[in-house]
């Protein structure tokens, strides 16, 4: 019996960490990218670029946008913006990119940012919904 709780207090316990991405809240999450960022139809280039199509589009995809060294250096590599390369990114920008523009501090929330990449992940490089 005691096995048995123990293994539900323990399913209990790391919830969260199974819980499927809410892209409502991710919509949400976004708002703290706003200032720089722009998604959608009509996003334009801000302080940042637009981030439509962003998951699974190379590093410096967006044509026009004077991208930092970091980020060139990471296209010629061949880098790409999967989900797990997002999530270190939003963790701390400065990790990936030491010497790049963004001025963010990171979410350190691991489910907030799921929600984000959640809800980036929903736009195609037009900014349509998938």
């Amino acid at each position: 019996m005691r096995l048995i709780m123990a293994s539900v207090l323990m399913l209990a316990a790391t919830g969260s960490a199974l819980a499927d991405p809410d892209v409502a809240k991710g919509e949400t999450a976004f708002k703290k990218c706003m200032a720089c960022h722009a998604i959608g139809p009509d996003a334009k280039v801000k302080v940042g670029p637009p981030l439509n199509g962003i998951v699974g589009a190379k590093w410096a995809h967006f044509e026009g946008y004077a991208y930092s060294a970091d980020i060139k250096d990471g296209a010629a590599a061949g880098k790409v913006w999967d989900e797990a390369t997002l999530d270190n990114y939003i963790t701390n920008p400065k990790v990936l990119a030491p010497k790049g523009k963004m001025a963010f501090a990171g979410i350190k929330n691991e489910d907030e940012r799921k929600d984000l990449i959640a809800f980036l992940a929903q736009f195609n490089a037009d900014g349509s919904k998938k």
